[in-house]
């Protein structure tokens, strides 16, 4: 018999709608229960791809001896972490101080008003690794619920007091805080614990980069700091040669469990390759790699293929397991390719370090261990004649590998990471001239305007193709979906995502806003929790405020309000030594930063970009200028910057402005570079 949670969008929450526990979705309903009742709340909060979840949905919440403790004892309820991070945040936090790690599957034990009183993460069926067995833990705060009852209210009262403090960022530290010596020392925090061998920054597990290496490259292109190349290059290259990268599929894991990036943690995430996808473009813009373009071109074609929705859309994840066992859908033993290729066998085997006795508890995660040209010289071949067979070698795998059990999907549309891939896709248009890929971002913002934007412009955070779209959306859902807008723009140059991005910025400013400084992550009208969350770390995806504070940045330039920069200024002042002392933690601020301080141009181009305006296009898109930003079409009053533009003798013609002092209009692709490198 199935519980509450089977008629819930989220996957995660269906996977469990089956156990025998008594499960709730998060709201008023179960809280309700847990006050009449008088019962601690016990929460479970995971996602759909997390392969501990499933281990201990496997041994506890299927198990019916421990289902009918959780019944008896508590309130329960489940929670997808990537439909609600504002509860992931707020409990995360307590879980954090409580163990003084985090994870998930996150297990917290709450009072009937939410108030956190113990917590973990995984926990086992039997006492394991100075674990107690779950279901001694459950007995034991049952008991404590009934006998110990003033001491859990106290120490309740003190974690929530706890995380409140905790959720206070001081802000209105002066501007004059932020000058180059920021960079100064992010970059030599960066290089201490850069890895000079195997890249990437620290020891396993490896986790990808992404907005670190963005703010390399923008130290490279505006200071030019080789060493900040060196890092990038060494990262990017090693990422896309080991194991964390699908060579037959395209795309990569969440991260890596060994330092050599060999071995991944199988389960693939949109907002990984949205951010990856972006890197790789920007640092083929700046080296012209052969292999990062591919990277690019692969990863983008693997969401196409299988991580979009009919109607533009594009899924969640992808899980680690398949049929119980995680990795299984990708690993191979080297009989298999043998068989599978021929004559062909032996150069995949030798470029992809495939072996008999395998790389990886007996099998082969595919993976370039040696360089291209070596390989390609053992077997007496140019590279390019070898990559050609290669390539074809991988199509046959690829086609074998479909007919596999497949990883379970992930197939909510949340619109933040909705966001981060349409800005993906956008660029990648733009950048690489694939009208396929911006026609693919304007489906999605389609999409996305059609499915989770409500009539009065307030944004849904996750749609489900039954359930349709539910839960208010998070600041990070608004500052995602609006950086993705204002890069469709600067690629399609359609007024309308100009101006759907500008009104989301202003709803942020209206109902996210702090006055003290910054914004929360929840709406002034969400519902009321435990505290009103603000994160401002970058995690594994920018902080609602560091992408706040970029197209806070980049619409002050297109409209001269000053009101956008006046409050994304004092918001990097006050974050200038987290910076500088933590530069991996507070990354995509730090590219905000470098973008404020680059003295940023602003260029209006007066003629149709599909025609007389293209010339002067690329010269802008001609390489990586994360520096500036781009306005075209004919003068109007929608983009600001274009407003009161005249063409020069009649030809399209181009304004470089800074700080809304422009030059003298040219016409002439020359000298528009001219003016673009002075």
């Amino acid at each position: 018999m199935s519980n509450r949670l089977v008629n819930e969008n989220s996957p995660y929450l269906r996977q469990h709608a089956d156990n025998p526990v008594d499960w709730y979705p998060w709201g008023e309903e179960a809280l309700e229960r847990a006050r009449t009742e008088d019962k601690p709340i016990l929460l479970s909060i995971g996602y759909a791809a997390c392969h501990w979840c499933h281990v201990m949905a496997h041994e506890s919440f299927e198990d019916p001896t421990t289902a009918e403790l959780m019944n008896r004892h508590f309130i329960n309820i489940k929670v997808d972490r990537e439909e609600r991070p504002d509860l992931d945040s707020i409990y995360m936090s307590a879980v954090t101080a409580m163990t003084g790690h985090g994870g998930w599957p996150m297990t917290v034990f709450l009072t009937p008003d939410g108030r956190p009183f113990h917590g973990g993460t995984y926990y086992p069926p039997v006492p394991r690794h100075g674990m107690p067995a779950f279901r001694q833990l459950l007995l034991a705060l049952a008991q404590a619920w009934t006998e110990q009852r003033d001491e859990i209210e106290h120490s309740a009262g003190q974690m929530a007091d706890h995380l409140r403090q905790g959720s206070l960022v001081e802000f209105g530290a002066h501007p004059d805080v932020l000058t180059d010596d920021l960079f100064d020392q992010a970059l030599n925090g960066l290089l201490r614990t850069f890895d000079a061998k195997l890249g990437g920054f620290g020891r396993a597990p490896k986790f990808p980069p992404s907005m670190t290496l963005e703010f390399l490259l923008r130290m490279y292109v505006q200071r030019g700091d080789a060493m900040a190349l060196r890092m990038v290059e060494h990262t990017l290259t090693m990422m896309a040669r080991g194991g964390l990268y699908d060579h037959l599929g395209g795309g990569f894991a969440r991260y890596a469990t060994d330092d050599r990036w060999l071995v991944p943690h199988f389960e693939k995430m949109l907002y990984d390759n949205a951010l990856l996808a972006r890197v790789y473009l920007h640092a083929w813009q700046v080296t012209g790699e052969p292999l990062y373009r591919r990277v690019v071109e692969e990863t983008l074609d693997f969401v196409v293929r299988e991580m979009r929705h009919e109607a533009g859309g594009f899924y969640s994840s992808y899980d680690a397991d398949s049929e119980g066992e995680e990795g299984k859908f990708y690993v191979w033993p080297a009989e298999e390719i043998r068989a599978a290729l021929g004559p062909e066998a032996d150069l995949f085997i030798a470029y992809y370090d495939v072996s008999d006795g395998g790389n990886w508890e007996g099998h082969n995660i595919l993976n370039v261990s040696r360089d291209p040209a070596e390989v390609a010289a053992t077997f007496g071949m140019e590279v390019t004649d070898m990559e050609q067979r290669l390539a074809a070698a991988r199509q046959i795998l690829y086609d074998i590998r479909a007919q596999r059990v497949w990883p379970g999907l992930d197939d909510k549309v949340l619109t933040a990471w909705n966001g981060l891939m349409l800005a993906a896709f956008a660029e990648a248009g733009r950048f690489l001239n694939r009208p396929d890929y911006s026609a693919v971002a304007t489906r999605n913002a389609d999409f996305l305007y059609t499915h989770l934007r409500d009539v009065d412009g307030r944004l849904r955070r996750s749609w489900n193709g039954e359930g349709g779209a539910r839960y208010n959306g998070y600041l990070e859902d608004y500052a995602f979906l609006a950086d993705g807008l204002l890069a469709l723009y600067q690629t399609t140059f359609e007024p309308r995502w100009f101006l759907w991005a500008r009104g989301l910025a202003d709803w942020m400013l209206t109902h996210f806003r702090d006055e003290a400084g910054g914004f929360y992550d929840t709406s002034d009208d969400h519902e009321a929790l435990l505290h009103r969350p603000k994160d401002v770390q970058d995690n594994a995806t920018p902080s609602g405020n560091s992408m706040a504070v970029h197209v806070l940045l980049a619409l002050n330039l297109y409209t001269g309000e000053g009101n956008y920069w006046d409050v994304a200024e004092p918001m990097m002042a006050s974050l200038a030594e987290p910076m500088a002392r933590y530069p991996g933690a507070f990354a995509h601020w730090l590219s905000a930063a470098a973008f404020m301080l680059g003295e940023p141009l602003e260029i209006a181009i007066v003629g149709d970009p599909a025609s007389d305006a293209q010339a002067l296009l690329a010269v802008i898109n001609d390489r990586y200028r994360p520096y500036i930003i781009v306005a075209a079409g004919e003068s109007d009053d929608v983009v600001p910057l274009l407003a009161d533009r005249t063409r020069l003798d009649d030809q399209a013609t181009a304004y470089v402005c800074r700080r809304f002092v422009c030059r003298l209009p040219v016409n002439v692709p020359a000298a528009l570079a001219e003016q673009l490198d002075q």
